[in-house]
């Protein structure tokens, strides 16, 4: 059985840490938060905070820390799982993280970097901003999802399936509403738009999804 072979301590410690970050955003943000967690159906929150960005934000960095940790956890429940129970450990959970923080960190970079190079920066800053905030609803998201696979019932691959397609759903609306919000500059330049699409937001996923997949 799927209970029988996880040490729950060490995911406890984790959903713990993920709900502790959270906390402590909220805290420290309370208006901030309150309209953060209507952004799926309100553009109120990006409106007004894409405004106030910073290159560092405590509060985005707070919400990207739970997003590391909520993301890492979830893939790691999918991917015991889904492998005949693979035995759990701090480092491979700490090298799944790390490598998802720096991965997302070197794709920012990078279409900051494209940004600057097309002289459509605080275009960017604006797309960038909306991005991270809806990957980071989803690290929010995540917390009730592993704590219900970990505690209330057994996960099964239908379960998993539907979940990352609802996560997937949530993840395109929030691509649908920042190309709305770019619509005129996309119009002009579709070209540039459609190869931005192949190579930064469709390919890197492609890439990991068959190293991980098709080793």
């Amino acid at each position: 059985m799927f209970r029988e072979t996880i040490s729950n301590e060490l995911y406890t410690i984790l959903l713990v840490a993920g709900f502790l970050i959270v906390a402590i955003a909220k805290l420290t943000s309370p208006r901030r938060f309150e309209d953060f967690i209507y952004v799926l159906g309100n553009s109120k929150y990006l409106k007004i905070y894409s405004r106030e960005q910073k290159f560092l934000d405590k509060f985005d960095a707070l919400l990207f820390g739970n997003l590391i940790l909520s993301l890492s956890l979830f893939i790691f429940i999918a991917y015991q799982y889904t492998t005949d129970n693979i035995p759990f450990s701090a480092d491979a959970m700490f090298k799944l993280a790390f490598s998802i923080g720096v991965f997302i960190l070197i794709k920012v970079l990078i279409e900051r970097l494209l940004g600057s190079l097309f002289e459509i920066d605080n275009q960017i800053d604006q797309y960038l901003f909306q991005k991270i905030s809806y990957k980071n609803y989803l690290g929010v998201l995540l917390l009730p999802i592993n704590t219900l696979l970990l505690f209330s019932f057994k996960p099964s691959l239908p379960i998993i399936y539907i979940i990352v397609v609802l996560l997937l759903i949530v993840y395109i609306i929030g691509l649908i509403t920042s190309f709305k919000t770019h619509q005129s500059l996309i119009k002009h330049n579709y070209f540039y738009f459609i190869l931005y699409l192949c190579a930064l937001e469709i390919s890197p996923y492609i890439i990991l999804y068959k190293v991980f997949f098709y080793q």
